[in-house]
């Protein structure tokens, strides 16, 4: 089994308040869940309203498939106008390693 894992670190474009984050940060993450089947949530940067971060995980049985859905997501969100991909890091990992 293959177990990948990506953290994403986000400016946020005209975003003032933390309610504002939310509202730009809770879409991507539920998109993120919906489309690929993955583990998403928000896990960096919770107390600044201008910076998020946000990881998701992957298990599947090859390697091939967990960099598939990883990239892909860091696509989905590269895509998305109102926030700017500061760092992308994903990591890949075999079950007995």
């Amino acid at each position: 089994m293959w177990i990948g894992w990506i953290e994403l670190d986000l400016l946020l474009g005209d975003v003032h308040s933390l309610k504002q984050k939310r509202s730009v940060v809770r879409p991507i993450v539920a998109e993120i869940r919906r489309r690929f089947d993955v583990s998403a949530a928000e896990v960096d940067h919770l107390d600044l309203h201008r910076r998020a971060g946000i990881g998701a995980a992957v298990t599947a049985a090859d390697r091939a498939h967990v960099v598939e859905v990883l990239d892909a997501v860091e696509r989905l969100v590269a895509s998305r106008p109102e926030v700017e991909v500061l760092s992308a890091r994903h990591r890949e990992l075999r079950s007995d390693d």
